[in-house]
């Protein structure tokens, strides 16, 4: 049993380096609340926060890394909801979480599809408290010039990397149409039930395992 006064034990401290520009990294969203709310505008839950000096309004936003290097380091981001300079910052943060919604889900960005197009519809913020989808790190400079890393990118299922750094149970979702033509382009031909029985076996053709020409 250890001493409350002896710090042998105790866990080493963690780098607090930045994470290089580009990385790549499977995140969990969380939402801290603000306590902002605005029916006409469907924000509930307390979810959003306004700042008191000008009035923006925004999601205060904390990412975990989950696997790789980095995992279990935070990174902190705001996405933007309204402002009263104009509408270019909620347009920026309606872009961020459409790509959110199409990493975490596995949605190709050209996907228009109905059941794509409801895939990117949520009733509440709720439906990002906690999402997980791919990231793309960068860095900035905070308030006394130093560098911090932040997340404004979404990495979506076109992108080379995605299906191995999301993992196979996202990468398993590709659409219909996509993998019927992979199976029509890479499948070996089948003997009929009729000839397998009367012939030997024969040593079927290696199925490709390249990525679809949308992955490339």
């Amino acid at each position: 049993m250890n001493h409350w006064n002896d710090f042998n034990s105790a866990d080493d401290q963690n780098t607090f380096d930045v994470i290089p520009k580009g990385t790549l990294a499977k995140v969990r969203m969380t939402i801290r609340p603000g306590g902002f709310d605005d029916a006409a505008q469907g924000w509930n839950a307390g979810y959003a926060t306004q700042s008191p000096t000008t009035g923006a309004v925004y999601l205060n936003c904390e990412f975990v890394v989950i696997e790789g290097p980095y995992a279990k380091r935070k990174l902190w981001s705001l996405i933007g909801l309204h402002s009263q300079k104009g509408p270019e910052w909620a347009n920026m943060g309606r872009t961020f979480i459409k790509g959110v919604l199409n990493s975490a889900r596995a949605l190709h960005p050209q996907d228009n599809s109905p059941k794509a197009q409801q895939a990117r519809c949520i009733e509440s913020f709720a439906a990002l408290d906690g999402i997980e989808f791919v990231a793309r790190i960068e860095i900035e400079k905070n308030l006394t010039g130093e560098d911090k890393n932040n997340i404004k990118t979404a990495v979506t299922p076109d992108h080379k990397d995605y299906a191995a750094i999301m993992g196979t149970v996202s990468s398993t979702l590709a659409t219909t149409a996509e993998t019927a033509q992979r199976t029509q382009a890479f499948s070996p031909s089948v003997s009929s039930p009729s000839s397998a029985s009367s012939a030997p076996a024969q040593p079927q053709a290696k199925v490709p395992t390249g990525r679809p020409s949308w992955a490339q």
